[in-house]
């Protein structure tokens, strides 16, 4: 994990990058008070801690209003560690911390194209979910297919597909919570892409556009039947429990002030 610095980037004028704008269109965004965000993240580290999870705090990158989503720098495909290839090059500096052993991890890159951990999910055993986003590209998708293949993965990467431009990441859309069992908001996606989901989920729990936007889907799995759900989520924490999964529950609320939640603020290291 890493705390949150203070929100530097622009949303409105003629410094308001064109991705951004389109982005603003499907999600709410608003600058946060970062003494605040620091506070709500510290409640979730001590959540981990009490659940057995070693947290880390990565050192700032000063000029990244994003800084606290290292979610999106890497993310671990079995047991690889990828580094993400960012789209945003105010966020470059964001993942140079993933070069000091005392991390203990040795991240291996994707060579072509962006790919942003946001963007990746493990649906199964095999496959890897890549959402084509505004940050991550279809060279970028078929590149992690080549490093799969080069560290000895067996999996298959299918790109996932939107209805409208503007998509942050897919995991504000798309969140597995068991096996065979996802929250999806069904609307951000193509006809096509939703009948795939049919095909290879057992069971989806769908959500609405207005929770969806206030970045609800965007849970965080601690253990196989454990999650972490941000207050004001109780239909969905109520839709978990109903299916036999504990929901966990930490105010969130000026972290969400720009779109991601409780899983962009955290980076697993491992996957076992």
């Amino acid at each position: 994990m890493r705390h949150a610095g203070d929100f530097t980037r622009p949303l409105t004028g003629s410094g308001r990058h064109p991705v951004l704008a389109r982005q603003q269109a499907t999600s709410s965004w608003a600058p946060y008070d970062p003494v605040t965000v620091r506070a709500q993240q510290d409640q979730l580290i001590a959540l981990l801690h009490e659940h057995g999870t070693n947290v880390i705090l990565l050192p700032p990158a000063p000029g990244c209003s994003t800084q606290h989503y290292p979610r999106d720098i890497a993310f671990a495909v079995d047991h690889v560690l990828f580094r993400a290839r960012l789209n945003s090059a105010h966020r470059l500096p964001e993942t140079d911390a993933l070069a000091d052993p005392a991390l203990g991890a040795h991240p291996v890159d994707v060579t072509s194209g962006t790919i942003e951990g946001g963007d990746v999910l493990l649906p199964d055993t095999g496959h890897v979910l890549v959402g084509l986003s505004e940050e991550t590209s279809p060279e970028g998708a078929a590149a992690l297919q080549d490093a799969l293949a080069q560290h000895g993965i067996d999996r298959e990467v299918v790109p996932v597909h939107f209805a409208t431009e503007g998509i942050v990441h897919l995991d504000d859309h798309l969140a597995v919570v068991a096996p065979g069992t996802a929250l999806i908001h069904r609307d951000a996606f193509t006809a096509d892409q939703n009948r795939w989901f049919t095909a290879h989920f057992d069971d989806l729990i769908p959500v609405t556009d207005a929770e969806a936007r206030a970045v609800q889907v965007n849970v965080l799995a601690i253990a196989p039947t454990t999650l972490v759900t941000a207050a004001g989520s109780e239909r969905i924490a109520a839709a978990l429990t109903a299916r036999g999964l504990e929901a966990l529950t930490v105010d969130y609320s000026e972290v969400t002030r720009i779109p991601g939640s409780l899983r962009c603020t955290t980076l697993p290291l491992l996957r076992t």
